[in-house]
């Protein structure tokens, strides 16, 4: 399987060279967690020793750990979860772009770094399902963005357990579809987007056949006998709101439910029939609906805010085809197995331009100021509110800087397009580093535009002074002079 997951991951790493369409790889994880703190790693889990990466990680989780006193020291630092996941990705030039927390429910976006000033118009939102809607242990969590100009929605859920429930849960999702709405014309739901990913713990069982029966296929992996009664299956051929979704084949023993810490099916009294709770489902906007909208983007095209995907259709294509999805065995510490899906990505860019060039202007140390220039590229909502980003390479997250400066108020010289911005000397690290500078917009809340990478020397005078590493709690700390 490691080789099929390594095949699955080269297929997608090559760009077009033609100038028609680009490919992209994209993993998504689905993993009901059970309130389990984090394995040790998750290097399996995402497949990290395959010589290639994919271009984008999604990640979804169900059951996070969400105590009253925990999760809100989540909320004010990141929860472990999310800090493995970063840790682990951060260093292969994978950057948290986006993530929302709704109690037990955790969904990250991660892309790869020369992608991030192409991804805009990040919105996330939430809806409550379980306990009358009031804790949120039940329900889904969405991201919705802009990727070279095409949208993209991916939505994690859980919804309500139980074998008698199906038609509740398609009730759930249906609701969740209907209550989730984001602040824009041209794609205020989800299903207005050219591509969404549904997935998470849907808890759909198999129905009828005995727990006897089951067993036997799985050991035998003759699943192809369970499908016709998997109620999602069964629920998407007569469901409109399910048809449109697309799923692979469920080549994989069922992800739930197991004993802890093993590979062994529930022994307790309770003796739950196996399932496939987990999944991972999408839908790509039909071409008809993707045209009846073409007037609206007509009249728009002036707002520099709007997205350009729907206009000129048929100019700019997005095809998904499914490379790889299976479950990952290994891991042990819930009653459910994670489930991957590898996708191959494949559209045709729309902007191929950041809006905003930055590079750092000379040498940098922290024995003198340092300049910035920044041009803007493209028509733009620039604000005062706009800041420019020190980063050490390899940096987690839009809020992983070491400093910043405003771009208006730290201005120091202007000329016909260009801008140069100061950084005191007090706020660069003495002991230098590799380093990068990002433009964020706070009227598109993210990243804009984002340097080659520079060094920053280490500081003559800390040197003559004897400051040695040791004595210096981590890079990003200043020192004044």
């Amino acid at each position: 399987m490691e080789d099929d997951l390594s095949q699955a991951l080269n297929s997608f790493c090559v760009e077009e060279k033609d100038g028609k369409m680009d490919t992209f790889g994209l993993y998504v994880v689905t993993w009901n967690v059970a309130t389990a703190e984090p394995p040790e790693d998750v290097n399996s889990l995402l497949h990290l020793n395959s010589p290639k990466k994919p271009d984008l990680f999604v990640i979804g989780l169900q059951e996070v750990k969400a105590a009253p006193l925990k999760f809100v020291t989540d909320l004010a630092f990141e929860d472990s979860w999310s800090h493995l996941f970063m840790n682990t990705l951060a260093p292969l030039g994978f950057i948290k772009v986006s993530s929302i927390r709704m109690q037990g429910l955790l969904l990250l976006f991660f892309s790869k770094l020369e992608h991030v000033p192409f991804i805009r118009d990040i919105q996330v939102t939430y809806t409550r399902t379980g306990l009358y809607g009031y804790w949120g242990n039940k329900g889904g969590v969405s991201i919705r963005l802009s990727f070279y100009g095409h949208m993209l929605c991916f939505l994690n859920c859980h919804l309500t357990a139980h074998m008698n429930y199906a038609s509740q849960r398609v009730d759930e999702f249906q609701y969740i579809l209907d209550a989730q709405t984001f602040d824009t014309k041209n794609t205020p739901r989800i299903l207005d987007h050219k591509l969404v990913f549904w997935f998470g713990d849907l808890n759909f069982r198999i129905e009828d056949h005995e727990m006897l029966f089951v067993r036997e296929c799985i050991t035998s992996q003759r699943y192809n006998l369970l499908w016709p009664k998997d109620q999602l299956t069964m629920m998407k051929q007569k469901e409109a709101s399910l048809q449109k979704f697309q799923e692979g084949p469920l080549d994989f023993q069922p992800t739930y439910k197991f004993d802890l810490h093993s590979d062994n099916y529930d022994t307790s009294g309770k003796k739950r029939k196996p399932a496939w709770c987990d999944r991972i489902l999408w839908r790509v906007k039909p071409k008809s609906s993707l045209s009846e909208d073409a007037d609206e983007d007509d009249q728009n095209q002036e707002d520099p805010k709007k997205q350009p995907e729907e206009h000129h259709k048929d100019e700019f294509p997005l095809k998904l085809s499914q490379e790889f999805y299976t479950s990952k065995m290994e891991y042990s510490i819930s009653d459910h197995k994670p489930v991957i899906g590898i996708f191959r990505l494949e559209l045709r860019k729309i902007y191929k331009t950041p809006l905003v060039q930055v590079c750092a202007e000379g040498e940098w140390s922290a024995d003198f100021d340092a300049l910035i220039t920044y041009s803007l590229l493209q028509s733009y909502p620039s604000s005062a509110w706009d800041w420019i980003g020190l980063y050490k390479v390899g940096f987690k997250s839009a809020s992983d800087y070491i400093t910043y400066t405003w771009v208006k108020d730290d201005q120091v010289s202007l000329t016909e397009g260009l801008f140069q911005v100061y950084v005191n000397k007090d706020e660069i690290p003495v002991l230098g580093g590799e380093c990068v500078l990002c433009y964020y917009s706070s009227s598109l809340q993210c990243i804009v535009g984002i340097s080659q990478p520079f060094k920053v020397q280490e500081s003559r005078a800390a040197i003559e002074e004897g400051l040695v590493p040791e004595n210096i709690n981590k890079l990003d700390e200043t020192v004044a002079s």
